[in-house]
């Protein structure tokens, strides 16, 4: 069965940047069987309305930054879209009475493409991304990503792409390592995953250390338990990678079995 797996995208430069965790982006595809599609959702595409994307073609690019690199906006990532595992995830939230909707129009934001441009250079694997609800309980984000666990079966890569640690107003451009407070958390982080303890991950506002400044906001921590849902069945999880940028955001990726 295929794993199911959290990436954090980083700062949008990720996709030029030279770094330990790009060199590990760039191996991942030789550690796994190559998907027959992957299903992502992006902390950069938020709707009240779980929303499934189901493009009659191929993918455009959203640059959704401003202030980086001038290469980065000349980046595409011509995806295509596969309208039967749309439809399959529409299902499976309904079997699960989960509310949601179709896009046919949305385009990659670099939530999605910066990750895959690095993992997936060729763009030869059809996406379905998948919009993220910061209204939602911790519960209910879980819930969503276990209602698509069985695609796993079908050698469907889930992926939750944000970050754990991710406050931009904390980032210190010049830091070569990472802050205590930052690494505190993420520890924490670490034990719970491990662990499986998901009282305590639903909880983590009230029980991680530093969780204020680490998730100031929590669009790009949903991520994590919409791939930890998905690998519910199991419940092992594993550390693949940490690292640090800028002192304080967190580049990790954590494999759900």
């Amino acid at each position: 069965m295929m794993p199911s797996y959290f990436f954090a995208h980083g700062a949008p430069s990720l996709v030029l940047d030279e770094l330990e965790y790009t060199t590990f982006l760039k191996s991942f595809s030789t550690t796994i069987p190559k998907p027959k599609a992957i299903v992502l959702f992006s902390a950069h595409w938020e709707s009240r309305t779980q929303t499934v994307s189901d493009v009659p073609s191929t993918y455009s690019t959203i640059y959704d930054f401003s202030g980086f690199q001038d290469e980065l906006y000349e980046m595409t990532y011509p995806a295509r879209g596969e309208g039967s595992v749309s439809k399959e995830i529409e299902q499976l939230f309904k079997k699960h009475g989960i509310e949601s909707a179709i896009d046919v129009e949305r385009g990659l934001d670099h939530g999605a493409w910066a990750i895959l441009k690095l993992m997936y250079p060729d763009a030869d694997i059809p996406v379905i991304t998948l919009s993220v609800n910061r209204y939602h309980t911790n519960e209910e984000q879980y819930r969503i990503g276990k209602a698509l666990a069985e695609l796993r079966e079908k050698d469907v890569l889930i992926i939750g792409s944000g970050g754990t640690v991710h406050n931009l107003r904390r980032l210190n451009w010049r830091a070569d390592v990472a802050e205590a407070w930052a690494e505190a958390f993420d520890k924490w982080l670490e034990d719970k995953l491990l662990a499986w303890d998901t009282q305590a991950l639903f909880e983590y506002r009230a029980q991680a250390p530093y969780a204020v400044e680490a998730v100031p906001t929590n669009e790009h921590f949903i991520p994590l338990l919409l791939a930890m849902g998905a690998g519910d069945g199991n419940r092992q999880a594993k550390l693949l990678h940490r690292s640090y940028q800028y002192g304080t955001l967190s580049l990790s990726c954590w494999q759900f079995n």
